[in-house]
Parts: C-alpha cells; structure tokens; sequence
C-alpha cells in the first residue's frame, strides 16, 4: 500500500512517536489528522508539518471513552472519510505490584485498553460500509511479554492484543486490516510521564529508554510495517529477541529478565 491520497488519523500526535509519524507523514502527499489532550501542541506539530494545507487538529481524550461516537463524527467532517486510524496514544506505569493503587490500574485499562477500543470500535462502521479501513494500534513488546513494575501497562497492552486479533478475524470479510506494533525502547517521554504507585508521574527518564532507538528510526521502521500490511511488528533492539525467547523458553525469558537492568 502507500500513503498518498490517503487520510490518516493519528492519536497521541502531540509529542513522541505520534509526532515523529505527523512529520514524517506530511512529507508523503497524504492528510492528517492530529489527535492527542494537548491541542496547543498539536497546533505547534502542525506548523511543523509539511504541506499544513493537509493536517487538521482535533482534541481528543481517550479516558473520555463513552464520547468517541461523537469524535469520530467531527473527525469525518474534516475530509469526508478516513483511511487509516493510527491507535499511538496511551500512557505508561513504573511501580511494584503491592504498592500499585488499583485507581492506577483502573486508570491504564480506561486510557490504553477501553479509549484505544472504543475509538476503533466507533470508526468500524465507517469502515464497513466502506469496505475498507486499516487499524494500526502502537502495542508494546510489553504486550507480547512482561516485565516487572510494570503490571498495569502489561495487562493493558496484552489486552489490546487479544481485541484487536478478534477484530482482525471477524472483518476480514470487510478488507480491514490490523497491524499491531510492538515497540521495544524509543527515545521519548515515556518514562517521563509513566505512572507510579499512587498516580503521580515517575518525571525521570530511565537508562534503556534513553539508549532506546530514536523516533525518526522507529518510524520509518514503524510506516514501512504499515505499508506490508503486517499482522504484527516487533521494532527496538535487542529486547525484541524477547518475544522469541517467551515463544519457545519462557522460563529462560524470566530468567533474563530478573538479570537484566529493566526497572
């Protein structure tokens, strides 16, 4: 597939990853939309954006997940249809099991699991009657194996696996595709903004995210698995040998996690 002429709805466009996929995407004759909590920043992403004529801005809070029908209908306003939904936003979590608040586990499953569903959920029908669409959800390799102190993100991820490998099955029929991305490490502010034990923000980077692969090599890796059409992609360093170490050595994998300097 490629991108151009195509309409491409990209939450968490704000900073990170999202924002590196806006940049880069803009350059490819493609529209845009930009979606995250933060508009102010999404409006200073879009003047960094290439051909800005093609990128709109629509706010959107994936907590406030009840109200993603009536995103949805705005977002279609914007050009008339979409291609291309681009799941990128959600949050992270750093803390023990036994200190976790359960309002932090509530607060990953509604942001990361129930908003990244119920946004997809309201633009199928769109898809449908189109006969054709493309989910693209940023997972994690943390939705394919776990790591400690970081229980409710795992769980969070895990699930959108299994969601979104159901709703690959049913809609086949429909030509609607879902590409999970698993990234590994990337140079962002995810620790930054990672949860703790009681909610607050961890707002210290940590030494593997840091020495994580940077935002511009991850997207081109992450559009090139798009343009495949893959089931799945695993994207980092080294970590991603996990994935293959927990299919057929899960022992062996738990092992090396408890060695390695994950914290």
């Amino acid at each position: 597939m490629t991108f151009e002429n195509k309409v491409i709805w990209i939450t968490g466009a704000s900073s990170g990853i999202g924002k590196g996929l806006a940049l880069e995407l803009s350059k490819q004759h493609c529209k845009l939309i930009l979606s995250s909590r933060h508009q102010e920043q999404l409006f200073s992403v879009k003047k960094d954006c290439k051909n800005q004529e093609n990128v709109q801005v629509l706010a959107l809070d994936l907590a406030h997940y009840a109200t993603m029908s009536l995103v949805v209908e705005k977002a279609m306003q914007l050009f008339g249809h979409i291609d291309l939904l681009i799941n990128n936003a959600g949050i992270s979590q750093r803390s023990p099991i036994i200190d976790t608040s359960i309002e932090v586990d509530k607060k990953l499953m509604e942001i990361d699991y129930l908003g990244t569903v119920a946004l997809s959920k309201a633009l199928l029908p769109y898809f449908i009657k189109s006969k054709t669409g493309h989910f693209v959800v940023v997972s994690s390799l943390m939705g394919k194996f776990s790591s400690p102190y970081r229980s409710s993100y795992c769980g969070a991820k895990h699930a959108l696996h299994g969601f979104f490998d159901t709703l690959r099955m049913e809609h086949e029929k429909n030509h609607i595709k879902v590409t999970m991305i698993c990234p590994g490490f990337v140079n962002t502010n995810v620790a930054r903004n990672a949860l703790t034990a009681d909610g607050s923000k961890q707002g210290y980077q940590d030494e593997m995210t840091e020495n994580g692969l940077e935002v511009t090599v991850f997207v081109k890796r992450m559009l090139k698995a798009i343009q495949k059409e893959k089931f799945e992609a695993y994207i980092g360093k080294s970590e991603v040998l996990g994935v293959y170490v927990k299919r057929f050595f899960p022992k062996l994998l738990h092992k090396l996690v408890l060695k390695s300097k994950v914290t």
